[in-house]
């Protein structure tokens, strides 16, 4: 059994000996080094030596924290646009309220098309998934929650486009940032 578990980390399956799983090429070590510091932690792929283990760790003591300033960076503009915006519809249209109200309905119904209900259908043409196992795997992801019974770019019988891990990775840095500001939207209105 143990030889099963090292040959699948080794990227050799069951359903066919391949190594080609994307792993270790560039945009497979992208979406690795994303999943680390943005402690999503699928599960699925971890390093195997000592060496690499211990690179990992100060990859990540360096790299959550610098990923949590991007993340925060990336927040603050998206929050400054929706302002920037509802500024210029209150001088352009008089409106106060409404104009806030307007464009913070627009980023969120624009955030949800982009982050939550338009990569299902791209996981469902490349993975094979339905939508809602696509849903779920954006939602458990962006959350960072990363479960790791669903992960991209892994059924070795699918060929992936080479593209497809780093628009995911993009994908996963701005939709955290865009989550994280819905989150605090709620918690606002909660307390």
């Amino acid at each position: 059994l143990q030889g099963i578990i090292q040959a699948y980390k080794s990227g050799i399956t069951l359903q066919g000996n391949t190594t080609s799983l994307g792993r270790w090429d560039f945009s497979g070590s992208f979406f690795f080094s994303i999943s680390a510091i943005t402690t999503i932690g699928y599960g699925n792929l971890s390093p195997s030596t000592a060496a690499g283990r211990i690179f990992c760790i100060f990859f990540a003591l360096f790299g959550i924290p610098l990923n949590l300033v991007l993340l925060n960076e990336i927040g603050q503009l998206m929050l400054l646009g929706v302002q920037h915006c509802a500024h210029q519809l209150e001088e352009v249209f008089h409106w106060q309220k409404k104009a806030s109200l307007l464009i913070k309905t627009c980023a969120l119904v624009t955030g949800l098309l982009f982050f939550l209900l338009l990569p299902p259908l791209l996981f469902s043409d490349k993975e094979g998934w339905s939508y809602e196992e696509g849903f779920y795997y954006s939602f458990i992801t962006l959350s960072t929650i990363g479960f790791g019974d669903y992960v991209i770019g892994m059924n070795p019988d699918r060929t992936y486009p080479g593209w497809y891990k780093n628009v995911i990775s993009l994908w996963i840095l701005f939709g955290m940032a865009w989550l994280a500001l819905v989150i605090k939207l709620c918690i606002d209105f909660l307390e």
